[in-house]
């Protein structure tokens, strides 16, 4: 993930953080409710208090390590017509409401003067880090979001066998994060989805 260096920095991070991990969570929450598992609804997801979705060392590790984690949302595939299609559009949630916060946050740093810098600063550190959760989630390394959104395409046999190994994913993401071979990859993920949302901001006049 992205890493910070100031004081500064990391005092707008804290509720940059709060707000991205919050809305992404709880954008999970509402798909699966919206495709019939009300288990998030049952469980508190379904909110945008902070303190129902943030794991306080996954957010501690995020802000002092740059990679960490939130409180998974319970999702029960059984309430599903169609538990594969469903998994992927309740996984997909999550970075799609990222992007739309990035989207939103440009739209307003487009209108903020530099005057008033420490906005700004809030600002694009929030387009920053929705584009970069987005792209990190849609990963497909099991238990990131795309590998359920690459599960929907796979035959049944490949499907399960894929979702077995996510008892070794996080092991492979830490080393892969480690190494630093997902570093490119996600920089330039990041760069372009940026990059994306500016052009699209332009052919709205913004």
């Amino acid at each position: 993930m992205l890493r910070h260096n100031s004081l500064q920095e990391i005092l707008l991070l804290v509720p940059v953080l709060l707000i991205s991990l919050t809305v992404h969570e709880m954008a999970h929450g509402l798909a699966a409710y919206a495709l019939g598992d009300n288990t998030a609804k049952r469980e508190g997801r379904l909110s945008l208090n902070p303190i129902h979705h943030i794991d306080w060392i996954g957010f501690i590790l995020l802000m002092t390590v740059g990679f960490g984690w939130a409180k998974p949302v319970p999702v029960d595939p059984r309430y599903f017509k169609d538990p594969k299609k469903s998994m992927a559009l309740t996984s997909l949630a999550g970075p799609f409401a990222n992007i739309l916060l990035a989207f939103l946050g440009a739209a307003v740093l487009s209108f903020t003067t530099d005057r008033v810098r420490l906005l700004s600063e809030a600002l694009a550190l929030f387009v920053q880090y929705n584009c970069a959760l987005a792209m990190f989630n849609l990963l497909p390394i099991p238990p990131l979001d795309g590998s359920k959104i690459v599960g929907a395409f796979l035959p049944d046999r490949l499907y399960y066998r894929y979702l077995f190994y996510e008892r070794y994913g996080m092991i492979i993401l830490i080393i892969l994060l480690y190494t630093g071979i997902l570093t490119p990859l996600l920089r330039n993920g990041v760069n372009n989805l940026i990059g994306l949302i500016i052009k699209a901001l332009a052919l709205l006049g913004l």
